[in-house]
């Protein structure tokens, strides 16, 4: 990818990821992702509501299922930022990035488990 400066996730999972997510994966979604199902079936976001049309029970239901899903591996990403190498450009050799990346890990597993 050539681009310079920001980059919506979305964009990158079009242009980069979609190809190497297989079929039976399950993909959820956050509301920037919305229309992700015409790329990958097998994927969900919420609802949002429109000016005309609030949401049922049963679509806030469902929306607070998504998020309670989704919050766990949000708090580890924001963790995992703490060590700059998903927050910042990776600046190192490129195929050492998912070894150090899977030590970090490692070492975030290793604090869940002490």
């Amino acid at each position: 990818m050539t681009d310079t400066g920001r980059v919506h996730d979305f964009k990158i999972y079009k242009e980069q990821i979609r190809e190497k997510i297989q079929k039976h994966i399950r993909v959820n979604g956050d509301s920037g992702f919305q229309g992700i199902v015409e790329y990958h079936r097998n994927s969900e976001t919420p609802k949002k509501k429109t000016k005309n049309s609030p949401l049922t029970k049963e679509e806030k239901a469902n929306n607070r299922r998504l998020a309670r899903e989704r919050i766990l591996i949000e708090n580890i990403n924001a963790i995992l930022k703490v060590f700059k190498i998903l927050a910042l450009k990776y600046r190192n050799r490129r195929r050492r990035y998912g070894l150090r990346a899977n030590l970090i890990c490692g070492i975030y597993n290793l604090g869940l488990t002490g």
